[in-house]
């Protein structure tokens, strides 16, 4: 298991601190000390920086193929690439006080938004990065890279259902129109969308396409090269 060695240093490091940051007396701490804003200002840097160093350490790595490259991969890749995008939009421009990344208020349970396409839209969009990730790289270390990274996301769903259920009051009411299940309440006509929000769905294309672009500059592989 020669090589491994920078690639395991930087998972565990990469989820050692979100795992200590997450902890209620930890984060009290370092919000005391930073601020709020000092905070998550801290937080993004550290979670960009970490998460562009495994991304690299897994690069570097020594190759152990599981799977064949076929180019249907990469369309499936893209097309959920696609969606985590609009997702992540929709998610930073709407409202959702039932997870993170979203305005709280003020929030109409009848018309949920985005909360009604999933109750974590941010997480579902990283757990389909990591997805779309993985079925496009079908070697061990990119196995080891996205398939903890999809699972975390699902897991922090239920995690952040159990905190919200007892910190909400209302919790009840303003999930009801909502699902972990993505589209459940539309699919099951307890919800409606109503005008759809032109600049969150722009957005969430653009993002696609920049990351498209950037794709081949920043991480090394252009992923429209094999279509």
């Amino acid at each position: 298991m020669a090589g491994w060695g920078e690639f395991a240093a930087a998972m565990v490091i990469f989820i050692g601190s979100h795992a200590l940051t997450a902890r209620p007396a930890w984060k009290a701490a370092l919000v005391a000390r930073l601020g709020h804003a000092g905070f998550g200002l801290a937080y993004s840097a550290l979670s960009i920086g970490l998460l562009a160093w495994v991304i690299v350490a897994a690069g570097r790595a020594p190759f152990v193929p599981l799977w064949p490259p076929e180019r249907w991969q990469v369309w499936l890749a893209l097309g959920l690439m696609l969606a985590a995008s609009l997702l992540g939009a929709g998610a930073l421009g709407g409202v959702n006080p039932l997870s993170f990344g979203s305005r709280a208020a003020p929030f109409d349970p009848a018309q949920p938004g985005i909360a009604g396409v999933h109750r974590h839209p941010l997480l579902l969009a990283l757990a389909l990065w990591a997805l779309a990730h993985l079925i496009a790289n079908g070697d061990l270390a990119h196995l080891l890279l996205f398939g903890p990274m999809g699972l975390f996301a699902l897991l922090g769903m239920a995690a952040i259902d159990r905190r919200k259920r007892r910190t909400l009051a209302d919790w009840p009411a303003l999930a009801r129109n909502t699902s972990l299940v993505p589209l459940a309440p539309l699919v099951t006509g307890r919800w409606r969308p109503g005008r759809i929000a032109p600049v969150p769905l722009v957005a969430g294309i653009a993002v696609w396409a920049l990351l498209i672009w950037l794709h081949p500059m920043v991480i090394g592989p252009d992923p429209l090269a094999v279509l």
